[in-house]
C-alpha cells in the first residue's frame, strides 16, 4: 500500500462494555490489546454515550448528533428514508473524502424495516456476523448465514443460546455457560475472520483506509469460549455492594418503570432469579462478563498487530470505544442498560496511533467526552471540514465543554413513549432531570443530583438538599445552555446564508 498524506482511520468498538472493564481501571480484567492502545494513546476517563442503549447510541455516534436531533430515541427507532438523513453518516463521509471504507461487524442502523435493500451508507466492503434475515442486514454485505460463509456456525450459536431471550438478555443469558463452540464459530469469530481476510489480502492502493471493526459482545449472553473463562478465578471476583434501600427511590428509573411494562418486567425477572443465587453463582456472571471482554480483546490485539505488519499504522489514528455499558447487578440486581447511572451510561474511549504526540501517550484525560465527539475528531485528523451543525468537539483539540450530555426515552416497545430524561455530568457531579408519565402528559419536573466523589454508587440523591442548591442551579443552567445551543444548529437548518450562518464565515 503506497503512503498517503491522509492518515488511516481505524475505528474499533465493542457492544455493552463498561468504562471500567479494561485493565487500566481494573487490574483483575485481562485486556492487553486495549491496554496497549491506551499506553500508546489517551484514555478519556469521563466519556459517556448519548443514550444508554444500542440503536440510538450507534446512530447518534455515526451521524454525529444527539438522539433527539436525528429522531432515533430508542431501540425501536431508525432512520428509514435514505433521502432524509440528518447528516452524512461516518462511512459515507470518509468515502466522500477519498477513503476506502471497510466495515466488519455490527452497525445496527435499523434501516431495513421498510426495504429489502437497506443501504451500507458508504461502506465499500461490508461483512456482518448476523443472519441476512436480521435487522442488522445491509444490502450487499457478506452475512454469516450466506452460502459459502458459516451458516452452520450461526445455527450452532443459535442453538447454544436458545431460550436466552431477546438480545440474549434474560436471566439465562446473564448466567451464561462455558461455550461448547470453537471461537471461530461465534458471531464475533466470523467478524474477526472477515476482517483478517481483508488485512491479509491486497489492500487498496493510493487511498487512505477507514476500517470499522465492531464486535457484538461483551453484550449478553455470556457463552464464553473456555480458554478465556479459564483465565479468571472465581475467588478474585468481588461481591457487589448493596444499596441502603430495599426499593428504588423516587428516581428516573422508577418513573420509567411505572409506564414501561417491558423494562419493569425485565428488572423484576432478573431480580427474582438473582436473589435466589448464591454469592458464588452471582460472581460467576461477573467472571463471564469479564472473560467476554478478554475474548474480544484477543481479536482486537491480533487485528491491530496485523495492521502494523501491513504498514497501516505508520500514519494512523486508532479509536476504541463502546456504545454503552451494563449495570451488571448494581443497584438492586439491575442488569443491562436503560438508565443514566454510570454503569450504564459511561463508556471506554481511547484515542491512539501515530498521530498522538509523544508527550500525550499514556495520559488520562478527564475532560467530559461524548460519543458524538468521534466524528469531529476524525475530521480533525483527516483534514475534513466537519458539518458545523454537529454538537461534538475534536478530542485532538484543547477545547473543553463544562459537562457531558445524555438522554433517555424508554426502551422502545412502550406506546406511548415515556417522558424524556436528560443527564448532565462532569467528573464531580451528575444531574438528571426527568418527568413521570408519558410524552403526552405535562407532569412536574423532578431531578436527581449525585456527588460522584462522595457517592460513586449514586445512592444518595442530593437534588432536594439545600446544601447542594448552588451546584444544582449551576448544572441546570449549563445543561439547558448546552442543549439549547446544540439543538439550535441541527439537523435541519434553513437560512439564506446557508451554514455560513453557523460558522460565521
Amino acid at each position: 500500500m503506497s503512503a498517503s498524506r491522509k492518515p488511516n482511520i481505524i475505528f474499533i468498538m465493542t457492544d455493552q462494555q463498561r468504562w471500567d472493564c479494561m485493565g487500566r481501571f481494573n487490574p483483575y480484567i485481562k485486556t492487553p490489546g486495549i491496554d496497549k492502545l491506551a499506553a500508546d494513546g489517551i484514555i478519556f476517563s469521563q466519556g459517556v454515550c448519548q443514550c444508554p442503549m444500542c440503536v440510538p447510541s450507534r446512530n447518534s455516534m455515526m451521524f454525529g448528533m444527539y438522539p433527539s436531533q436525528i429522531g432515533v430515541r430508542t431501540n425501536a427507532g431508525g432512520i428509514f428514508d435514505e433521502n432524509r438523513l440528518p447528516s452524512v453518516p461516518l462511512p459515507q463521509l470518509m468515502k466522500d473524502n477519498g477513503y476506502f471504507t471497510a466495515g466488519f461487524g455490527k452497525t445496527h442502523w435499523n434501516n431495513g424495516f421498510f426495504t429489502d435493500k437497506p443501504s451500507k451508507r458508504g461502506f465499500d466492503i461490508r461483512a456482518e456476523g448476523q443472519s441476512s434475515k436480521s435487522s442488522c442486514y445491509e444490502y450487499g454485505a457478506v452475512m454469516m448465514d450466506d452460502e459459502g460463509q458459516d451458516p452452520e456456525g450461526l445455527r450452532a450459536y443459535g442453538e447454544e443460546t436458545h431460550g436466552w431471550g431477546g438480545g440474549e438478555e434474560n436471566y439465562l443469558g446473564y448466567m451464561g455457560c462455558t461455550s461448547s463452540l470453537p471461537k471461530e464459530h461465534h458471531r464475533d469469530g466470523f467478524i474477526f475472520k472477515k476482517c483478517m481476510e481483508f488485512l491479509n489480502g491486497p489492500l487498496p492502493e493510493n487511498q487512505p483506509l477507514f476500517l470499522y471493526l465492531s464486535f457484538i459482545k461483551p453484550h449478553a449472553g455470556f457463552n464464553v469460549p473456555p480458554e478465556y473463562e479459564a483465565q479468571y478465578r472465581l475467588e478474585d471476583i468481588p461481591d457487589l455492594e448493596a444499596p441502603p434501600w430495599l426499593e428504588e427511590p423516587d428516581t428516573h428509573v422508577r418513573a420509567v418503570s411505572a409506564v414501561s411494562d417491558a423494562l419493569r418486567r425485565r428488572h423484576e425477572e432478573l431480580k427474582a432469579h438473582w436473589q435466589e443465587l448464591t454469592p458464588e453463582q452471582r460472581r460467576r456472571t461477573t467472571l463471564r462478563y469479564w472473560a467476554n471482554c478478554t475474548f474480544l480483546d484477543d481479536f482486537i490485539g491480533q487485528a491491530v498487530k496485523r495492521m502494523g505488519q501491513r504498514g497501516l499504522l505508520d500514519n494512523a489514528l486508532i479509536i476504541f470505544t463502546s456504545d454503552h455499558g451494563d449495570m451488571m447487578g448494581e443497584r438492586d440486581h439491575r442488569f443491562s442498560k436503560y438508565c443514566m447511572y454510570d454503569g450504564s451510561v459511561r463508556v471506554p474511549m481511547v484515542l491512539s496511533g501515530s498521530l498522538i504526540p509523544p508527550e500525550k501517550k499514556g495520559i488520562v484525560d478527564s475532560r467530559p467526552a461524548e460519543l458524538v465527539d468521534w466524528i469531529p475528531t476524525i475530521c480533525d485528523a483527516a483534514g475534513i471540514v466537519p458539518d458545523p451543525r454537529l454538537p461534538g468537539l475534536s478530542l485532538l483539540s484543547d477545547r473543553v465543554r463544562k459537562g457531558a450530555f445524555s438522554e433517555f426515552h424508554g426502551g422502545g416497545p412502550e406506546n406511548p413513549q415515556p417522558a424524556p430524561c436528560w443527564m448532565w455530568r462532569n467528573a464531580h457531579y451528575k444531574l438528571i432531570l426527568f418527568r413521570e408519565g408519558t410524552v403526552l402528559e405535562d407532569t412536574p419536573l423532578k431531578g436527581e443530583l449525585y456527588d460522584l466523589k462522595k457517592d460513586p454508587h449514586e445512592w444518595y440523591n442530593q437534588y432536594y438538599n439545600p446544601e447542594y442548591a448552588e451546584i444544582r442551579f449551576r448544572m441546570m443552567e449549563e445543561l439547558l445552555s448546552h442543549v439549547a445551543t446544540a439543538y439550535a444548529k441541527g439537523p435541519a437548518f434553513g437560512d439564506k446564508l446557508g451554514l455560513e450562518k453557523i460558522t460565521g464565515k
